[in-house]
């Protein structure tokens, strides 16, 4: 007996039975995929050498992986800051459908999400996948409070941590949503409290304050666990990933791994021989040191003998940053978010367009380019386009399937056609095509012209953005004025995906916290 399937048609243990109960005779499975995505944080698609060969900063081990496997040139994340993309890459769901309408999570912040709502981890543990998180989290948890102390302070400052009884449990955790071991952090290295979480008990408890002031490696004080070192994070989340793909190649088990890096975000911290390894600047080495993991992690991978049938992607959760450098960085002849207008936080593309690899020998044929449109939200629909697994209406809303792509699959590769942006204030912008509509007159971040910052200037540019990014992908020549009926179009198609809680195909479906006087959707009341 011959069994062929193009994708793994049934859960894993299922298939493992049939191997054992067919032991006489001949049997040929494709076996499911080990899943490896890792996420760095605040680093620009021109970081990434093979994106930007004149660039100053070299990382061939990602360059190698793009060239053994797929690089995408029009990818995105759901936001261009971290916790609305986090919270898409788990869920398959943009963010502003949740409470979460601007801005980050702090380290305090109760659970984003329920536990109710499927995400890619219980997915693949559904089909009987091992499942870790391992890195930053910010998609918020359950501290244990103290009964007796009242909880003050928005969770920025460093004091503000007193009612947390860090001995206690902690609840609503990765656990709780489909991972099967835990470990990290809660929100950004710059972002107290410092601890490690494992499987919901903190590792370590704080003993100490940390003070930083560093140009570049600066951190918010606040309390930090005992076994807590900043410099030590980043290489610590790599060798215990590599301790995993060990263990779980050892037991023949297929895995899915969510290695969240907190780097090369700030603290900027190159250690030992990466420090001043690119003769640049603190970002450019910490950037190479995380490459050289990257590298590593691979070996590790290939080591194992399961490299063919091993999907490992590559991205960021946004642009790069300001902090990084930017400035000084660009002046000197370095262009992190290449020649994309903007960077983190900000409705531009440079916000929001990040690198995006993918390496799987046995179904991605080598040095494959992709101009496909995709997002960090497409995680979800990909792995039960593998799985054969049918996503249900409300699960991943918003998530369109590149396995198509990724096999180069001509007669099912028409992928997504539009995506939504969604900026640090909660500023919209939607690309359908060549065409990206910015529902607000300026960057709705941290670049010119900011809002509030520059808000005199804002007030005498026309109310929205019309750019084709085909001819003007430096967003240079606004044609509002030109094309309002493409404007209208626009504003008609995100205004149906807002109200449809859902950009996929299928029955429509509630938004978690919607309401029709939220500042950001004033314009749908034109539109009716």
């Amino acid at each position: 007996m011959k069994i062929k399937s193009s994708f793994f048609k049934a859960p894993f243990h299922l298939l493992l039975s049939l191997c054992l109960l067919s032991c006489n005779s001949e049997v040929e499975v494709d076996t499911p995929p080990n899943v490896i995505y890792i996420l760095a944080d605040d680093m620009g698609l021109g970081d990434v050498s093979i994106y930007n060969p004149e660039g100053k900063i070299k990382t061939p081990h990602l360059d190698a992986m793009a060239k053994a496997g797929m690089r995408f040139t029009d990818a995105h994340t759901t936001s261009s800051v971290c916790t609305p993309t986090r919270y898409g890459i788990i869920t398959g769901r943009y963010n502003w459908r949740t409470f979460l309408k601007q801005g980050v999570l702090t380290g305090k912040s109760p659970a984003m999400i329920p536990e109710s709502r499927t995400t890619v981890a219980s997915l693949m543990k559904k089909n009987g996948y091992q499942t870790a998180f391992i890195g930053k989290w910010h998609l918020g948890w359950d501290w244990t409070w103290k009964t007796d102390v009242e909880d003050t302070g928005t969770g920025w400052g460093p004091n503000d941590f007193e009612a947390i009884d860090f001995a206690g449990p902690v609840t609503n955790t990765p656990n709780d949503l489909g991972f099967d071991y835990a470990y990290g952090h809660p929100a950004s290295l710059d972002i107290a409290p410092y601890v490690y979480v494992e499987n919901g008990q903190v590792t370590g408890l704080p003993d100490k304050v940390t003070i930083d002031t560093g140009e570049y490696s600066w951190w918010r004080n606040g309390p930090t666990g005992s076994d807590f070192v900043h410099e030590e994070v980043t290489p610590s989340f790599f060798q215990r990933s590599n301790a995993f793909i060990k263990e779980q190649a050892e037991k023949g088990q297929a895995y899915f791994l969510y290695l969240a890096l907190p780097s090369p975000h700030t603290p900027i911290l190159p250690t030992g021989e990466w420090d001043g390894k690119s003769n640049f600047l603190p970002y450019a080495d910490f950037v190479m040191q995380i490459d050289h993991y990257i590298g590593e992690l691979l070996k590790v991978i290939e080591d194992s003998g399961q490299a063919d049938n091993t999907l490992v992607i590559f991205t960021t959760d946004n642009g790069c940053s300001p902090a990084a450098g930017y400035d000084r960085m660009v002046e000197m002849g370095h262009f992190p978010n290449l020649h994309y207008r903007g960077h983190k936080a900000d409705i531009y593309d440079g916000g929001h367009r990040v690198p995006f690899i993918a390496k799987w020998p046995k179904q991605i044929e080598a040095g494959q380019v992709s101009d496909q449109l995709i997002c960090t939200t497409d995680l979800m629909a990909t792995l039960a386009d593998i799985l054969d697994y049918d996503l249900q209406a409300n699960e991943g809303e918003d998530s369109f399937s590149m396995l198509p792509t990724l096999k180069q699959d001509e007669a099912q590769s028409e992928g997504r056609s539009a995506l939504v942006h969604h900026s640090v204030n909660g500023s919209f912008a939607i690309r359908e095509g060549d065409w990206k509509l910015i529902l607000v007159p300026g960057s709705g971040g941290w670049s010119y012209p900011s809002p509030g910052r520059d808000q005199a200037i804002l007030d005498t540019l026309p109310p929205v953005q019309l750019y084709n990014m085909k001819d003007d992908p430096g967003e240079s020549s606004n044609l509002q004025g030109q094309y309002p009926e493409k404007v209208l179009q626009l504003q008609q198609l995100l205004a149906d995906y807002i109200q449809k809680g859902r950009s996929t195909p299928g029955p429509s479906q509630s938004n978690d916290d919607f309401t029709g006087e939220w500042q950001q959707i004033a314009w749908m009341e034109e539109l009716k």
